[in-house]
C-alpha cells in the first residue's frame, strides 16, 4: 500500500513507560496488519467494574500508531491527529483484549487505520478509525 520503503518492528523506538504500565503486547507487525493484546486488570476497569474506554482507546491507539510507523517513510515520525471509536460491548476485568489494525490509505503525508478490537470470546467490543499525520520532527 505504501508507495516507499516500509520499517519494521526492530526499527521503532521503545514501547512508552505508558503501554508498558497497561500490558500491551504485540504478536503482529507488518505493514498490512498489526496486532497487540493487553489483559484487563482491575486497576483498569470503570465504576461499572468492566474495561474504561479510554484503556481500549489506548490500546487502539497503540496498534494505530504502531501500524502508522511502520508505513511512514525513513526518518519520518506520525502522530494522530482524530481517533473516533465505536463502543459495542463491555470487557469483563480478566479477560484478553486484542487490537487489530489494518491501514485502510498510507498517503504521502496522512494515514487512515481502521482498528477492530475483540475480547476472548472472540465478540467485536469497538472499532476504532484513526488519522495519522507523517511528520519531522523539530527539537
Amino acid at each position: 500500500m505504501a508507495k516507499h520503503k516500509t520499517r519494521t518492528l526492530e526499527e521503532m523506538p521503545p514501547q512508552s513507560a505508558f503501554t508498558k504500565l497497561l500490558g500491551i503486547e504485540n504478536s503482529v507487525c507488518t505493514s498490512e496488519e498489526v496486532v497487540c493484546h493487553m489483559t484487563v486488570t482491575p486497576q483498569m476497569a470503570n465504576r461499572n467494574g468492566v474495561l474504561h474506554g479510554g484503556a481500549l482507546m489506548t490500546l487502539a491507539d497503540t496498534a494505530a500508531g504502531t501500524a502508522s510507523f511502520i508505513n511512514s517513510p525513513a526518518e519520518i515520525s506520525n502522530t494522530t491527529v482524530e481517533a473516533k471509536t465505536n463502543f459495542l460491548r463491555p470487557v469483563k476485568v480478566g479477560d484478553v483484549l486484542t487490537a487489530r489494525c489494518v491501514p485502510v490509505h498510507i498517503g504521502r503525508t496522512t494515514n487512515v487505520l481502521q482498528v477492530t478490537l475483540t475480547r476472548g470470546d472472540g465478540k467485536t467490543v469497538g472499532v476504532t478509525t484513526q488519522t495519522h499525520l507523517f511528520q519531522a520532527w523539530k527539537n
